[in-house]
């Protein structure tokens, strides 16, 4: 089995703590989670549920690209909110990114996330065999 390989995107803001965008083992890319950060400006612009999370799936999207793949391969997609109430509102944003079939999915309610954001997503990608 080949060595895992960190990945970062210059397309999207640095991480803010001691990890890499993604990492490729064999011919899967895990990405790590993505929060709503504007990659011009690094902070949040969007104040709702729904534009966060296509910031994130732009920003994920952009980390898949710099690995030579794109989310239309995702294998499993993770979201982490922060009021449910927002599922609804979420899910009519992914649906415009994964129409049918989408892939595996889990979404989390969480007390909080860094930056103040609403929701984070990270994804499991695979690469072109």
């Amino acid at each position: 089995m080949p060595d895992p390989i960190p990945l970062n995107s210059p397309a999207v803001p640095d991480p803010i703590g001691p990890y890499s965008h993604a990492v490729r083992h064999g011919d899967v890319l895990y990405c790590t989670g993505q929060l709503p950060v504007e990659p011009t400006s690094a902070t949040i612009l969007a104040t709702d549920v729904a534009e966060q999370a296509r910031r994130c799936l732009e920003n994920l999207g952009a980390v898949c690209a710099a690995a030579g793949t794109g989310l239309e391969r995702a294998i499993r997609i993770g979201i982490y909110m922060r009021d449910l109430a927002g599922f609804q509102a979420v899910n009519a944003v992914y649906a415009e990114y994964f129409p049918d079939p989408p892939p595996a999915r889990t979404t989390i309610g969480v007390a909080a996330l860094p930056m103040g954001a609403l929701i984070e997503m990270d994804a499991i990608v695979a690469l072109a065999g």
